[in-house]
Formats: C-alpha cells, structure tokens, sequence
C-alpha cells in the first residue's frame, strides 16, 4: 500500500489542554468517542494522537478501549519528542506512558524539543492523515493553528465545541 492510500485510512486529532476548555471532560469525550465511531464506520482505521494532555489524551484512550473491545483499528502516537512528558503531573505521565505502551505505533516527530517541535508534529499528523477530528473553543492556539494548516492543504476537519 503507498502512503497516499496508508493516508486515505488515517485520522488525526487537535485539541485544547483541560485548563482551556469551555466545555466538561465527559462532554468532550463523548463527543469524540462518536466522531471516532463515524470515522470508524466511513472506513478509517487508524488514529493518530498527538499525545498532549486533554483532547489528544482522551482521544488515545477511546481509541485503545474501542480496539481492545474488537474494533479493528490501531492508534498511532506522534510525539513532538521524546521526553514530552516530563514536568507533567504524576497522573498525567502515567495516562501518557500507558497509552505509549499500549499504541500500535509510536513516533518521535522531532529528535528534541525546539520553539516549533508542536508545529512540526501538528503539521506531520495532518499530513498523514484524511480526517481531522478537533476540539476547538474557538481561540487563537495550537490548535486553531492546526486546523488552518488542514483548512489550507485540503484536509477535512469535523470541529467538536470545546
């Protein structure tokens, strides 16, 4: 299979940290946990998670609950560097590390952290993938930033109220 067709079955994730969302916790999930089940039934199985904490988090962890309970899809984990986790609290690290080991696939997009590493992974996701599923509050962010990249190289994006 060539990476255009690898892209044509891939699904990539943007979102908010907690602290920047309008919306509760179980709200968003649910919200992603159908936008995921849409994807899944339009064709699409794999995920990719980008690994931050809030949106891409959850978003790993539906994924992998959904898989180990049949689905056939993979998650993928595309990491700005290895080490992102570090300076997170305890709790954090420990949803990040289980999801890693649990993955399909991991990818260190950046060999280390610099001022762009985020955007170089966002940018990488929306490149592999056909499918945007965002969490979005409607500020200026990483995310909007993402969801412009994808607006702008013709990756559609289903938008979640976050």
């Amino acid at each position: 299979m060539t990476e255009a067709e690898k892209r044509m079955n891939r699904v990539c994730f943007t979102g908010h940290r907690p602290e920047k969302l309008t919306r509760s916790e179980w709200l968003i999930k649910r919200a992603l946990k159908k936008e995921i089940r849409q994807a899944i039934a339009d064709g699409k199985n794999v995920f990719i998670s980008g690994m931050a904490r809030g949106v891409d988090i959850w978003a790993a962890e539906i994924v992998l609950i959904l898989r180990d309970a049949g689905q056939p899809i993979k998650l993928m984990c595309a990491c700005p560097y290895d080490g992102f986790e570090q300076g997170w609290r305890q709790e954090w690290q420990e949803q990040y590390r289980a999801i890693l080991s649990a993955s399909d696939f991991v990818k260190y997009v950046c060999p280390a952290y610099s001022r762009s590493c985020f955007q170089i992974r966002n940018e990488w996701m929306v490149d592999h993938a056909s499918r945007v599923i965002a969490v979005f509050n409607g500020e200026k962010s990483g995310t909007k930033n993402t969801i412009d990249y994808a607006a702008k190289v013709d990756v559609p994006v289903v938008c979640i109220e976050g």
